[in-house]
C-alpha cells in the first residue's frame, strides 16, 4: 500500500494541540486530528465513521450540541467553556468552538469543531490561585505582595492603622485581614463609614448616647466603640470628618477613653483603631481640614492600596474568583471567559477598581447564557477597546502575555530580575519570552 500523502493543511491540523474533528451530514466523524485523540483517548481509527457524540461525550453534546446549534442556524460558535468525559471516567475541562464545512462553491457539507484542552490551565490557576491570597485578599502584584509580607507583623502590634486608596481597591479587606491575623481575632469586628452620616448622628454611632441626651432619647444606646470593646474598629473614610468630631476621636487615640452624648461618666475603651480614607490626607492636613495632631496620631503605620490600573496583573485571578463566587450565589456553572473578553477586562482603567471588575462581571452573569463569558456580556464601556467592539481587536492569550511582560519590565526600570520576581517566574523563563516576543530592547518607564 502506498504512502498516504498529506496535504498542507493535514500537516497543520496535525501539528496544532487543540482537537479537530469533522462530521459530514450524517453525524459521522470523518477526520480526527493527532491532539484529538490525545485529548479524548480515542484513536483516529477507532473515532472515523462513528456518529460525532459516541467518540466526544461531553456536556456540551444532547440538547446543548453546539454543532447542531451551528449546523441548523449556519452561525459559528467559539470559546464555549465544558467538560469531555474521557473513557477512564476522568472529566477534562475544555472550550469549543464549531463552524460549519463547505465545499469550494459554497455548499455545506458537514460541521468541525474544535476543542482546547484546558487542564493545564485550570491546574496552573488553582495553583495560582492558592499562591496569591492572603486571607480574602487576591493579588500577585508586586506592591500588594508587599503588603502581604508585612501585615501579619502588623496585626500582632497595637499600633493604629492608615489605610488609603481609592475606592474600590480593598482598603476594608486589608483592615479585616489586620484583625483576623491579630490577637484580637475573637473580638468583634466593627466598620463604620463615617462620610455616610451627618456630623451629630455620626457622633452618636461612634459613642453612643444616653436616655434623655436628645428629644428621641428614650433609652441608653451603646455605640460603635462600645460595640467593638476588646476587639477593632475601623473608621472608614475619616478623611470626611469633621473637624469638631476630630478633637473627640483625638482624645479617644491619646487617653483611650470617650463620653456617651450627654453622658457625665468618661468610659475606657479598649479598641484597636484602624483608619482608611480615599483622599489625600497629607493635602487634608496642608489645607487645615484634618488636625495635624490628629493625623500623627493616626499616621502611626501606612499602607497604600495600588488602584486595579496599576495591578492589572490581577484581573485574571480576581475574574476566577468572582466567576466562581457568583456561580455559587446564583447557582450557575460558567466555566470561565474567553480570551476577547479577558482583553477587554485588561485594557478598561476601572476608575471604580475592584468593585468596577466586580459589577462588570456580576452584569456578565445575567447576559450570559453559555458557559463561557464573551465580550457581548460585559458593560458597554468594558466590551469596547478604543471605542470599538473588542471581537474587531482579537487579542490573543500571547499577545496578553506579551503585553504583561512588556508593563512589568517598564514598571522596574528595565530590570529583568524584578520583573521575573514580580510576575512569579524564572529569570530563563523571562529572558526566553522576551526574546520570544522580541521586546528585549524594551525601554524602562522615565522617572518623573
Amino acid at each position: 500500500m502506498p504512502p498516504i500523502r498529506l496535504t498542507e493543511k493535514d500537516i497543520i491540523l496535525e501539528s496544532i494541540t487543540d482537537g479537530v474533528f469533522t462530521v459530514n451530514l450524517d453525524w459521522r466523524i470523518t477526520s480526527f486530528n493527532r491532539a484529538a485523540e490525545t485529548i479524548t483517548g480515542v484513536t483516529r481509527d477507532e473515532a472515523i465513521g462513528q456518529i460525532c457524540s459516541y467518540v466526544f461525550r461531553s456536556t456540551l453534546c444532547g440538547s446543548d450540541c453546539l454543532l447542531r446549534k451551528t449546523m441548523l442556524s449556519g452561525e459559528p460558535l467559539s470559546n464555549r467553556g465544558g467538560y469531555l468525559l474521557r473513557g477512564d471516567g476522568s472529566r477534562v475541562p475544555i472550550s469549543v468552538s464549531t463552524a460549519l464545512l463547505r465545499e469550494a462553491d459554497g455548499t455545506v457539507i458537514g460541521g468541525v469543531e474544535i476543542f482546547r484542552d484546558l487542564s493545564t490551565v485550570e491546574t496552573l490557576r488553582r495553583k495560582i490561585t492558592g499562591s496569591y491570597t492572603f486571607s480574602d485578599i487576591i493579588s500577585r502584584n508586586h506592591r500588594m505582595r508587599e503588603i502581604f509580607s508585612i501585615l501579619p507583623a502588623i496585626a500582632q502590634s497595637p499600633s493604629t492603622v492608615l489605610v488609603e486608596g481609592e475606592s474600590g481597591t480593598g482598603k476594608e479587606l486589608v483592615c479585616r485581614a489586620i484583625h483576623t491575623l491579630s490577637p484580637r481575632r475573637n473580638r468583634p469586628f466593627v466598620a463604620i463609614n463615617c462620610g455616610a452620616l451627618p456630623d451629630t448622628l455620626l457622633e452618636s454611632e461612634l459613642f453612643g448616647y444616653k436616655r434623655g441626651a436628645f428629644t428621641d432619647a428614650r433609652t441608653d444606646k451603646p455605640g460603635k466603640f462600645a460595640a467593638a470593646e476588646g476587639g477593632t474598629i475601623l473608621l472608614d473614610e475619616i478623611g470626611d470628618v469633621s473637624p469638631a468630631l476630630q478633637i473627640r476621636l483625638l482624645r479617644l487615640l491619646q487617653e483611650r477613653v470617650y463620653e456617651p452624648l450627654g453622658g457625665t461618666e468618661t468610659v475606657a475603651a479598649d479598641v484597636r483603631v484602624l483608619a482608611a480614607t480615599n483622599r489625600d490626607i497629607d493635602e487634608l492636613v496642608h489645607e487645615g481640614t484634618m488636625r495635624s495632631d490628629l493625623y500623627y496620631r493616626l499616621n502611626v503605620v501606612r499602607l497604600n492600596i495600588p488602584p486595579l490600573r496599576d495591578r492589572k496583573e490581577d484581573i485574571p485571578l480576581l475574574t476566577q474568583h468572582f466567576i466562581e463566587r457568583f456561580n455559587r450565589l446564583h447557582g450557575r456553572d460558567i466555566q470561565g471567559i474567553s480570551d476577547d473578553a479577558m482583553a477587554c477586562l485588561i485594557a478598561h482603567d476601572y476608575p471604580g477598581n475592584i468593585r468596577e471588575l466586580e459589577n462588570a462581571l456580576e452584569h456578565a452573569f445575567v447576559l450570559c447564557g453559555g458557559a463561557l463569558i464573551l465580550p457581548t456580556h460585559l458593560p458597554e464601556q468594558i466590551g469596547r477597546i478604543n471605542g470599538r467592539p473588542s471581537h474587531d481587536t482579537r487579542l490573543t492569550m500571547r499577545e496578553i502575555e506579551k503585553i504583561a511582560i512588556e508593563e512589568a519590565i517598564r514598571r522596574n526600570g528595565g530590570n529583568k530580575s524584578a520583573a521575573a520576581r514580580e510576575l512569579a517566574i524564572g529569570r530563563s523563563t523571562l529572558e526566553r519570552k522576551v526574546k520570544e516576543y522580541d521586546i528585549e530592547t524594551i525601554a524602562p518607564i522615565a522617572p518623573e
